[in-house]
């Protein structure tokens, strides 16, 4: 038997998340990532297979890095194999990019250090058709150097509560932050990034609708401090649709730190 972790990108329009969710419509499966790729895992090995990833992506989600293991009960498979394998029987809005293999021990939730989302933000009049699924058209040109004043004060350890969505069950909203920027990819496109430890539930998407919105009203940074800081989500303006927002990547030669 052999731990294998893959490297997942997916296209998650059609997709209702990454998490198996075997009894959400009327008691039937529906569409995640997970469940396609458990499917196909069980396909090519004749059993169920279980499948562990670096964290959730919601409803309509990319990923272009996620993180998944799982035991194959297969000896001696080369690593390259697995990624034909698995490609051939996955919908062409899964593929997998990469397998390692990893100690018996290694998960990719517990294991992982830090994980960083992109949010890609049209600002052209309109987006051509092949790139509408995978950004959100603001069309207009904020200023770059206001919205990374607002989010210089999201760094270290933060209390993030007033992103958390309503329903969110975790244990405590503090997070760890590693830093967050926007930048301009190209004349049309914006980019904000953060990495953190881990992130509630619709955080980045809570965060990326309200520094847009902030940024439009002529708010500040001082005003974006005390907004993070009033801990209130009801304060916070605006969340970004998932169009746009990626799962980038997932690390785990950081500090493991608080989940």
């Amino acid at each position: 038997m052999q731990n294998i972790l893959l490297t997942v990108s997916y296209d998650g329009t059609d997709f209702c998340g990454w998490q198996r969710q075997d009894k959400s419509d009327g008691g039937k499966p529906v569409r995640t990532v997970q469940g396609e790729m458990e499917a196909a895992l069980e396909k090519m090995f004749s059993q169920k297979i279980n499948l562990y990833g670096s964290g959730r992506t919601d409803s309509g989600v990319h990923a272009m890095g996620q993180a998944a293991n799982f035991i194959s009960p297969a000896d001696g498979i080369p690593e390259e194999n697995y990624i034909r394998a698995l490609n051939g029987m996955l919908p062409r809005d899964i593929r997998i990019l990469d397998v390692k293999k990893v100690a018996p021990d290694f998960n990719s939730r517990f294991c992982a250090t830090s994980r960083k989302y992109r949010y890609f933000i049209s600002t052209a009049a309109a987006v051509p058709a092949d790139r509408s699924r995978y950004v959100w058209c603001i069309a207009r040109k904020p200023d770059l150097s206001v919205l990374n004043d607002m989010c210089s004060c999201l760094k270290g350890e933060t209390d993030c509560a007033t992103f958390a969505a309503a329903g969110d069950q975790s244990l405590s909203t503090n997070r760890y932050i590693d830093g967050a920027r926007f930048y301009a990819q190209d004349e049309n496109t914006i980019v904000f990034e953060i990495e953190a430890n881990a992130f509630l539930w619709k955080m980045v998407r809570s965060l990326t609708g309200s520094l847009i919105m902030g940024e439009k009203k002529g708010f500040d940074g001082q005003w974006f401090k005390e907004l993070l800081e009033s801990r209130t989500r009801s304060n916070s303006l605006f969340t970004a649709p998932p169009d746009g927002l990626f799962l980038w990547e997932v690390r785990f030669d950081g500090i493991r730190r608080h989940v």
